[in-house]
């Protein structure tokens, strides 16, 4: 199979260069004015090429939950979630493939799902996401999201004695359905990646975290995990371990250049050194930790002090949507407020590399993704540089990255295959999948969470709200 992308726009060191690209079954195989397009060619005059971006870090099935979540702090805000978030298979699959569709047509060629199972019906939830992404065609790192401890014991316990239910489902158990899903599922020649994903410090024992990380090594795997996204989560660690939450992760191996943490809000100059020699990866969620007011993750900081840093949209009921462009645009920008030193911001060039190679390195594919060179993979995005929220025409990136940019992804291909042309997903339908979120779903208003009304008080004390 050979495309060739003729008289297209790239980014270049000193602006832009017009160029052919051409494509041969999954790989960049030549970049450069005048190549030969005697098979089929792909009219690139007005548009933009760039990398795939990576959607570093969401829950596909928090789609469910979104425009109707409370406004709560994580803690809080899980307890509801929970509350109102039974799950069945079918609905596990419509959110994966509605997840996959609102990545692709916002320059994402790569979706990381922190996959919530359903209790049980662990392997038939991951396989009903694995068959939706498959299907879309998109790039996908299935990260099963497991615990080993209750719900409560996320929360510090302050002054009080605090007796927490335990988990329904013990370590061992957990890291069985892991393995058997790494077997079943993990298909990185077909596009299909299983990583080891503990959700985090406050609901995971270590002998968890341990089995993760031997899972990681044995079949190469990356991790992944939230880390200290909220106060509540920095206290908590100080209470469990003694030490930072970086530093423990550190002294049982959690960290390497494998390892991408979600959020990563609340860290110590100590910590991000940390981050920075083991060359961990910090995935940007600006919107969630807005929404939930987690607070501001210092990501200038991380990146002066040489931290791998890319984003991610977070579940669709935390932000409340996977438009990848408006995460970046929010992640950049926020930052102009957290240092008054200009020279330190993020630039429309640097957060398009953060978002394509930067996401490529969270995943260890940096040799293989993430930027436009030849011989790596074509996980490619074509914007429509005439599209109304596009011009007038001054700086390509800056209009993408600054701007609100509305269905202005053309075509997309990945491993080389074109599954987006002319604005549209070719590889399902997506008119029908919008009848069937809405068929299975139902206007809402307001609504009370048991759990919540149980842990509120408690909540309150510990974080000095009464």
């Amino acid at each position: 199979m050979v495309d060739t992308i003729i008289n297209v726009l790239i980014p270049v060191e000193n602006g832009y260069d017009t160029v052919d690209v051409q494509i041969i079954d999954n790989t960049i195989a030549a970049i450069s004015p005048g190549i030969d397009a005697t098979n089929s060619a792909i009219d690139g005059k007005n548009k933009l090429l760039l990398p795939g971006f990576v959607n570093a870090h969401t829950h596909s099935s928090e789609m469910w939950q979104r425009g109707i979540m409370s406004v709560f702090p994580l803690e809080l805000w899980l307890a509801e979630l929970y509350d109102f978030a039974p799950l069945d298979i079918e609905k596990v699959y419509l959110s994966a493939l509605g997840t996959a569709v609102e990545t692709l047509l916002s320059g994402g060629t790569t979706v990381v799902d922190h996959l919530i199972l359903i209790p049980g019906k662990e392997l038939e939830t991951i396989a009903s996401a694995v068959k939706a992404y498959k299907e879309v065609g998109i790039r996908a790192f299935v990260a099963p999201l497991i615990q080993d401890e209750s719900l409560t014991a996320g929360i510090p316990s302050g002054e009080s004695e605090q007796i927490h239910e335990p988990y329904f489902r013990s370590t061992q158990a957990t890291l069985e359905i892991i393995s058997e899903a790494i077997k079943q599922f993990h298909r990185p020649d077909e596009g299909i990646y299983i990583a080891t994903a503990p959700t985090g410090i406050q609901l995971c024992s270590d002998a968890l975290f341990t089995g993760c990380i031997e899972l990681s090594e044995k079949y190469d795997l990356c991790r992944h995990s939230h880390l200290l996204e909220t106060k509540a989560q920095e206290k908590l660690a100080k209470q469990k371990y003694g030490c930072s939450a970086v530093e423990h992760l550190k002294r049982i191996g959690y960290l390497s250049d494998r390892t991408s943490l979600a959020h990563c809000v609340h860290l110590t100059d100590a910590d991000i050194t940390i981050l920075a020699e083991t060359k961990s990866t910090v995935v940007h969620n600006p919107l969630s930790n807005l929404r939930l007011g987690s607070g501001i993750a210092p990501i200038l900081k991380y990146c002066q002090a040489g931290v791998n840093v890319t984003f991610g949209c977070d579940g669709a009921s935390s932000n409340d949507s996977q438009d990848l462009l408006e995460a970046i645009k929010i992640g950049s920008i926020l930052h102009n407020v957290t240092d008054s030193d200009y020279q330190h911001w993020i630039t429309p060039r640097l957060a398009v590399e953060m978002a394509s190679l930067g996401g490529a390195k969270a995943l260890n594919m940096a040799d293989e993704l993430g930027s436009l060179s030849v011989g790596k993979k074509a996980d490619l995005v074509l914007y429509d540089l005439t599209s109304l929220s596009l011009l007038p025409r001054t700086d390509p990136i800056g209009l993408l990255v600054l701007g609100r940019p509305t269905n202005v992804v053309d075509s997309v291909w990945v491993n080389g295959k074109q599954i987006v042309a002319d604005g549209k997903v070719k590889t399902i339908d997506v008119d029908n999948l919008r009848q069937e979120l809405f068929n299975h779903s139902q206007w809402q208003t307001t609504r009370k969470s048991q759990t919540v009304a149980q842990i509120e008080a408690h909540y309150r004390t510990v974080m000095g709200l009464t």
